[in-house]
């Protein structure tokens, strides 16, 4: 889901040149020279790995087939009872783009809601702190837009669409109903919701919010609304879309623009190295700050190719009424974004297994704690999108351990405009045609 970085402003140029990435390389370093080097333990295999190359970083692939080889089940030391694993991010790392907000927006343009107005009132106001957002969040007359104000607007639009649509309790048609001025309003506005809550309050706030809007759903059918959003997505351009409500129903929140990026693609490298690594006796896990079940469906469907166990999606998880989703969030179960992917790894691997994993990939802030706690790792891979924040500063330090012959860290770059991985470390951002390796 969306990169939030409050709370964890970027250290100075100088700090991270001289301080931080020479203690952290030192400290990686002692982690991972644990043992024989990689190369050394590889000689003991007793076959090739052969990892599809891809389009991998050449020195990463390299890195990867002396992992699998000095752990996987071609060693000698492997122990059958003991099976390493690896830990996947999934949005923005085992694909491109976010299936979550792909959900939200496709969830709004279907109107597939199963709540009352009243219902859909609360939810959009559920712990949500009241007044202004931050000062990035303004409508078109420069006005800073605050939650009363946009909910109100939100309120009645759904009731509208509610009485007039005929997938609630009206006649019209979906194609009759997206021409209303109403549900271009609704559409602008709840996705600019969508961004300000996150940008404003932080994801403890609207990670669970955005999922709230599942209420009353059954799992079947979000399961089944999420395969379709995500086919949509995987048929759709790769494109920044901007919306903007109708300037003919400002309503109390103004005239306001939000922008969505569209559409969704696989990376086949990580299919293809989840492949390997269960051929090699190394199990899949993926753990996300998306819904647990909306990420399943993605994951766990053949034809998607990634074929991960059910068993193995660690997420944010709703509470339930039967099969029934309820608009509350999991007692007692963690936020599974930055410490809280850590906290949920720890009580459902490591409490069983007594070790942590050999491998993490991941993307964003949301990955940081989960790709650098656990001593066990052997790597952490970065997709490179050159973010600042705490992800920033980690991909500083795997570029700077791009030389280095036991590296703890890797950089894999990757064309935003296509949506596939590049055989280099560097990157190419949407919109952009030079390629960068850090901000």
């Amino acid at each position: 889901m969306k990169n939030n970085q409050q709370g964890n402003a970027p250290m100075t140029v100088a700090i991270a040149r001289r301080g931080f990435l020479g203690r952290a390389l030192a400290s990686a370093a002692g982690v991972a020279m644990v043992g024989a080097p990689l190369a050394a333990q590889a000689k003991s295999a007793k076959a090739p790995i052969g990892l599809d190359r891809a389009k991998w970083a050449p020195r990463n692939r390299d890195m990867m087939e002396q992992m699998i080889a000095a752990y996987g089940n071609t060693s000698r030391s492997y122990k059958s009872g003991k099976k390493p694993y690896a830990v996947f991010d999934w949005d923005n790392t085992s694909i491109m783009n976010d299936c979550e907000e792909a959900l939200l927006m496709h969830q709004i343009n279907t109107l597939s809601f199963k709540l009352t107005p009243a219902e859909f009132s609360a939810i959009i106001r559920q712990n949500v702190p009241p007044g202004p957002f931050t000062a990035d969040f303004k409508n078109a007359a420069g006005k800073v837009v605050d939650l009363d104000s946009i909910c109100a607007d939100l309120d009645a639009d759904y009731a509208f669409l509610h009485a007039n649509y005929k997938g609630f309790t009206g006649g019209k048609s979906l194609e009759e109903i997206s021409a209303t001025s109403e549900f271009l309003d609704f559409r602008a506005k709840l996705y600019y919701l969508y961004e300000a809550v996150n940008d404003t309050h932080g994801v403890n706030v609207g990670y669970p919010w955005v999922i709230y809007f599942f209420a009353n759903m059954t799992v079947a059918e979000v399961s089944a609304l999420a395969e379709a959003s995500n086919d949509a997505a995987l048929g759709a351009a790769l494109s920044k879309v901007k919306y903007t409500s109708p300037a003919d129903r400002p309503g109390k929140a103004g005239v306001v623009s939000v922008g969505h990026f569209h559409g969704i693609r696989l990376c086949t490298e990580i299919g293809g190295m989840m492949d390997t690594f269960r051929d090699h006796g190394i199990d899949i896990y993926v753990c996300t700050a998306s819904l647990e079940d909306v990420v399943a469906v993605f994951a766990t469907n053949p034809k998607y190719g990634y074929n991960v166990a059910r068993e193995n999606i660690i997420g944010l998880r709703l509470e339930r009424d039967g099969s029934n989703y309820k608009n509350a969030y999991l007692k007692n179960w963690p936020l599974t974004w930055g410490p809280g992917k850590t906290v949920a790894i720890k009580s459902e691997l490591v409490a069983a297994k007594g070790y942590g994993p050999i491998f993490v990939a991941g993307d964003s802030d949301g990955d940081y704690d989960m790709l650098r706690d656990f001593a066990d790792t052997r790597y952490g891979l970065i997709v490179n999108r050159m973010k600042n924040g705490k992800i920033g500063e980690l991909s500083k330090l795997a570029a700077a351990q791009i030389s280095a012959s036991q590296p703890r860290f890797l950089l894999q770059g990757r064309q935003e405009s296509t949506g596939n991985w590049l055989p280099v470390e560097t990157s190419i951002k949407y919109g952009k045609t030079t390629p960068s390796l850090t901000v």
